[in-house]
């Protein structure tokens, strides 16, 4: 079947979007959520010459932090002082993002575990395991829910 190519194009295609660019979040506490994103999940803080340059002005004014996972997706947190927080149980839902997941080696996650115990992170629940792999959920500085998982390992 010949497509068309006169026709503007309707929908994007399957493989038109390549790889998520970027997730930004809002966060009331800049100094919190660096902690735990930078040195509690061991993500790398773009600064210098690193910082794209559309964010420059935002990151030296401290409105903004960016970090990269080692797959290249950015993270953007977005400093927002007055974010309320979205209910006192941070098990409600606030938002129609449900949570991000970072993938680990099936190697270290039980590593993973035992530093979210030990920086004392709100855990929502886990360790589970399930066909698909293991995972464990906890909550970021502004009750966002997170998860690490891995595959399940092959002895």
């Amino acid at each position: 079947m010949k497509t068309d190519t006169s026709l503007p194009q309707t929908v994007l295609q399957e493989g038109n979007l390549k790889s998520i660019h970027h997730i930004a979040l809002n966060v009331r506490n800049l100094d919190a959520s660096r902690h735990f994103y930078g040195h509690i999940l061991g993500l790398h803080e773009l600064t210098g010459p690193e910082v794209p340059s559309t964010l420059k002005d935002l990151v030296a004014s401290g409105q903004v932090a960016n970090f990269v996972t080692p797959d290249g997706t950015v993270l953007d947190l977005f400093f927002e002082p007055n974010l309320e927080p979205p209910h006192p149980d941070p098990k409600q839902q606030f938002t129609r993002a449900n949570h991000l997941a970072f993938d680990i080696d099936p190697t270290l996650f039980d590593t993973a575990v035992a530093v979210l115990q030990q920086n004392n992170v709100t855990l929502d629940h886990g360790p589970v395991s399930r066909p698909t792999g293991r995972g464990i959920y906890f909550y970021d500085p502004d009750g966002f829910l997170i998860e690490i998982r891995c595959n399940p390992s092959h002895s």
